[in-house]
């Protein structure tokens, strides 16, 4: 149950950044990226507020082997990058500057009922699942029976 409840708490604080930040504006999004027009650097600091974040937490993390929860800590362990990643860089970028949303602020537009993000996260989801049903296939190909 505290796992449930610390990952309910931890969701509202991130949709609420987001929201505060601006994030969850397309507008302020499409705006960012922008370059050759009206730019408007704002989210370039909310990002590096994040990064900024980010590295302490995750220089925390590898040192410990436990959460602060009790589970076992899961970090990446490969810093290959590969086909697989720049690929999906590329769409994810793609997707980015188009809609203006990214997965997070997707789902926190969409929570605030708007349309936009309603396709957005119905084109996410569907690619998603192609993702799955390709990697199935490809566990399930007889070369992988090995």
């Amino acid at each position: 149950m505290t796992t449930i409840f610390t990952s309910l708490l931890a969701g509202l604080l991130f949709g609420l950044g987001l929201i505060v930040s601006g994030m969850a504006n397309p507008a302020k999004v499409l705006g960012f990226l922008d370059l050759a027009g009206a730019w408007d650097p704002s989210l370039g600091f909310v990002m590096a507020g994040a990064i900024a974040v980010a590295a302490i937490a995750f220089a925390g993390a590898k040192k410990r082997t436990m959460s602060f929860l009790g589970s076992t800590m899961k970090l990446p362990d490969s810093s290959d990058i590969d086909r697989r990643l720049v690929i999906g860089s590329v769409l994810f970028g793609i997707g980015w500057g188009v809609a203006g949303f990214c997965p997070g602020p997707g789902l926190v537009a969409l929570g605030m009922g708007e349309i936009k993000a309603l396709v957005f996260v119905g084109a996410m989801l569907t690619g998603i699942g192609i993702f799955e049903l390709i990697e199935r296939r490809k566990q399930a190909s007889p070369r992988n029976a090995t």
